[in-house]
């Protein structure tokens, strides 16, 4: 069954958009904004895991930053127009790339710092034709999933894969099947920087890392980056359309042109090479890949309501209130589908999409206990609300799919 996004995502209260507010500029609604929390949380983590520090950058910068980047003479015509400010033009970032370089340059590094491994979610913007926006899929504010790694030449093979691998470990976690690898590399015209030693380093190594990995690739032209290279990775929505989610990038040309330098072992300068990639890519098209992949149905650990508890009566009411109150301290997202809110059989359907309800009757009352009936359909008696807990806390941290594992 296809899901559109655009429309299921307004259903489920996840998003909407507002004309004053602008076309390609969503707000999140508060289930939206939890998932979209939950998402970048694990992403921080995996990165933290795997070496990453993480910073904090502006979303503006000097018409200078870009020109010295080579954002301004290849990627002005995707970039907001610059605004005049105490006698200087500011322009919104539409990448991050500039910024963590000069992060980098800011301190002296040595051959001994390398790799350096640096991160961010952060905002950039992109000045998308109108007739292009939709949904979360092409938007105007982006909230990046980007990352950085400055490393020596005979570093780069290395940190790419392992990229890579982050990549295909959080498509595990998330449920998210690629519909191809692609290497994406440059075509005619004058989009790309003009380095063609550059270009054949980056594309070499990229080439091995794939080869490495033994994962099926096609080669693209015309989808390069304008400063080289990447490796794309591919999702699809219901109707075959095919996107971008995912990207590892290797970049001589920056690291270049703003200078960046580290101390080797023989004690003198040396160009680090610049490793782009971005786990999960912008988080507004991940989300959108996500409800449409799900059809809202989220698993345990994504799912903005994890546990609706359905007291039969106003009689059970405090019970259940005290059940919420318990998964809550225990870090589950649980909420009270009171009696006022209509009969059981119509909380039971507005909370279909729930992976968990727990129906506290007088007698699960009288026991402590719940009747637990499962996305899907199946019910299982009798279940100690100790248990219950423990189960769904297991299920999150193990971000399993089986609900009653």
């Amino acid at each position: 069954m296809q899901h559109d996004h655009r429309r299921l995502g307004r259903e489920l209260d996840l998003f909407d958009t507002d004309r004053l507010i602008g076309a390609g500029l969503p707000y999140w609604l508060p289930d939206g904004a939890v998932i979209r929390h939950t998402l970048e949380e694990y992403v921080r983590e995996a990165e933290r895991r795997a070496g990453y520090r993480h910073v904090y950058s502006p979303v503006l910068g000097k018409r200078e930053l870009y020109e010295i980047s080579g954002h301004w003479s290849h990627y002005a015509e995707d970039m907001f127009p610059p605004m005049e400010l105490g006698g200087e033009q500011v322009v919104l970032r539409p990448s991050l790339c500039p910024h963590h370089a000069l992060i980098y340059r800011s301190r002296a590094r040595s051959h001994r710092d390398l790799p350096l491994r640096m991160a961010e979610l952060g905002g950039m913007y992109r000045s998308e034709l109108s007739g292009v926006l939709g949904g979360l899929t092409r938007v105007r504010a982006i909230q990046l999933n980007d990352a950085h790694v400055f490393c020596t030449l005979d570093q780069v093979a290395e940190e790419a894969r392992a990229a890579l691998e982050l990549i295909r470990r959080a498509y595990r976690d998330l449920g998210i099947t690629p519909a191809r690898y692609r290497l994406s590399l440059p075509g005619p015209g004058g989009k790309y920087v003009a380095a063609p030693e550059n270009w054949r380093r980056a594309t070499a190594l990229l080439t091995e890392v794939l080869d490495a990995s033994g994962l099926e690739y096609q080669a693209a032209e015309g989808e390069a980056a304008f400063y080289g290279p990447k490796i794309d990775v591919q999702v699809a929505d219901g109707a075959g359309r095919e996107s971008t989610l995912s990207t590892v990038q290797v970049d001589f040309l920056q690291p270049e042109r703003f200078g960046l330098e580290y101390t080797g072992p023989d004690g003198a300068a040396h160009r680090p090479v610049m490793v782009h990639r971005a786990i999960i890519g912008s988080v507004e098209r991940a989300v959108a890949h996500l409800i449409e992949q799900h059809g809202g149905a989220f698993p345990t650990w994504l799912a903005p309501v994890q546990l609706a508890v359905l007291p039969l009566s106003a009689a059970e009411l405090p019970d259940a209130e005290g059940l919420v109150a318990r998964c809550l301290d225990a870090g589950l997202r649980a909420e009270l589908s009171a009696p006022d809110r209509g009969s059981l059989g119509a909380r039971i359907r507005r909370a279909r999409r729930v992976p968990y309800q727990a129906v506290i009757g007088a007698r699960e009352a009288a026991e402590g206990s719940v009747a637990v009936r499962l996305r899907g359909g199946r019910q299982v008696h009798g279940v100690p609300a100790d248990e219950l807990i423990a189960r769904i806390g297991a299920v999150v941290a193990g971000r399993g799919a089986d609900l009653w594992p």
